[in-house]
């Protein structure tokens, strides 16, 4: 009776393991939570206000190497103007470099003319010579050369097209010095003067042809493709700028410098998976905004798969006990792994093992701490198919411990992300977008703003703000 009682036990107690084993995984349906009148909001539009200064000085050398250093009369030196049929002369003018002073709007270039004049005449009755030519008499060749001051004024002003106008007038000539022709005592320097002034006009022709309008559009097209670019944040996932309109707030000279503040609106988002990049038409130039610095909203784009990581690295494997009366039962967390449904909420699923196996939910809500920058998932609890499920087959596992212990790790200090966001950004605004142009700029605050738990991915929306201005050191004019 003994050994049948012994093996009694020992059968009873292979059926019950045996029967343990074959028992069915508890395997609840997915959660289905009520929908709330939450959405993703549309990303308010970035404001960029970027003050832009552009040397002058490549304006500068193109203008000296397009007026001339040397005007003479016509088929210098060796034939005369002819004016009426008593008087016959040439002459040669040189000009110094060109001096150049920037206001407002407005572009001063001139410089002194030094001249020389050589002439001689005749006594004519009814426009007919009656006496020879008299000896040349020369002005400004065995003494000091005449002095003479020439500017032009130039007014620029920026298109909607980004076409630059370029109204440029000739000022009168200003003589320094009278050039008297020593044989008849007759001053001929408004001669000079008005024949100066016709190869002045011709320089302004000139230079109305080549520059009086210039297009800037496809250096803006450039710069646009660039900020329709997607730009690797060195680790922190990749920025899409995604530019919507520009506008050019004010136009000023000073000294040597022109400076534009030009304004941009953008929709910036940062994923964590490179996305496709996008290409657009630069748009025209639209009305302006006169705030300074930059106000920037920013979607970043954060997977679950990565979040789910980072949890895993923390409780998968965990082990503990709960005991159901007498009996000590077993839970071990396998995986655990996170995903949105479209609502406020964030789903957490646990595979586990130990004494049952199978599948749980939990459901929480991902909330900010702006003083401990800390992102955590509050308030987890059971969802109500998982807590039917388990009251039904394994009611020891609805248990607050397994609760309290995924609470105790669905924290992600961010301290660190929004610290190498700052400074890759700072590194963003401080660069070399193509030669001769440089942008400089700062960071001065980053804040998270707005949780979104989406479907596919929560979206972490930020708002930062600072200050960025670019130079222009030089300018290719050949458009």
């Amino acid at each position: 009776m003994k050994n049948m009682n012994g093996k009694g036990i020992v059968l009873l107690a292979a059926a019950i393991i045996l029967l343990a084993s074959c028992s069915p995984k508890i395997n609840p349906e997915k959660p289905t939570l009520a929908q709330t009148n939450f959405k993703l909001d549309s990303l308010p539009v970035s404001e960029i206000n970027v003050p832009i200064q552009v040397s002058l000085k490549p304006v500068y050398a193109m203008a000296e190497k397009s007026v001339d250093t040397l005007f003479t009369s016509p088929k210098y030196p060796d034939e005369w103007v002819y004016d009426g049929c008593d008087t016959r002369y040439k002459y040669s003018f040189r000009r110094s470099p060109l001096q150049m002073k920037a206001t407002g709007t407005s572009l001063s270039l001139g410089f002194t003319g030094y001249y020389k004049i050589i002439g001689s005449t005749r006594v004519c009755v009814a426009g007919v010579a009656v006496s020879p030519w008299t000896a040349p008499c020369r002005c400004g060749f065995d003494e000091p050369e005449r002095k003479v001051n020439v500017s032009f004024t130039n007014s620029l002003a920026v298109q909607p097209d980004y076409k630059v106008k370029l109204a440029i007038k000739r000022n009168e000539p200003q003589a320094l010095d009278k050039c008297e022709v020593c044989f008849w005592g007759q001053d001929i320097t408004k001669q000079v003067l008005n024949g100066l002034k016709t190869e002045l006009d011709a320089a302004k022709a000139d230079l109305d042809k080549n520059y009086g309008t210039v297009d800037l559009k496809s250096k803006f097209q450039q710069v646009w493709d660039q900020l329709n670019k997607v730009y690797d944040l060195y680790g922190m996932g990749w920025l899409q700028v995604n530019p919507q309109r520009i506008r050019i707030n004010s136009l000023y000279a000073r000294n040597d410098s022109l400076n534009v503040i030009l304004g941009l609106s953008a929709k910036p988002v940062i994923s964590f998976e490179k996305p496709s990049e996008q290409s657009s038409w630069l748009p025209n130039i639209t009305d302006f905004n006169n705030k300074p610095g930059f106000n920037i909203f920013l979607d970043a784009v954060l997977h679950y798969d990565s979040l789910s990581h980072l949890l895993n690295m923390q409780v998968s494997g965990k082990e503990f006990d709960l005991n159901k009366g007498p009996v000590k039962k077993k839970f071990i967390i396998k995986d655990v792994k996170l995903f949105g449904s479209g609502n406020e909420k964030l789903i957490i699923r646990i595979n586990f093992g130990g004494t049952n196996e199978g599948t749980m939910y939990l459901v929480g809500k991902p909330v900010y701490d702006p003083e401990k920058k800390l992102l955590e998932i509050k308030n987890i609890d059971f969802d109500i198919k998982s807590k039917d499920a388990l009251l039904k087959a394994a009611d020891w596992l609805f248990s607050r411990r397994i609760v309290n212990e995924i609470s105790k790790y669905a924290k992600y200090d961010l301290t660190a992300y929004l610290d190498s966001a700052k400074t890759s950004m700072g590194q963003y605004l401080n660069r070399e977008w193509m030669k001769g142009i440089r942008s400089y700029g700062s960071i001065t605050d980053l804040k998270l703003i707005g949780i979104y738990p989406l479907d596919k991915f929560l979206v972490i929306r930020s708002n930062c703000a600072g200050s960025m201005s670019v130079k222009v050191e030089s300018i290719d004019f050949s458009l």
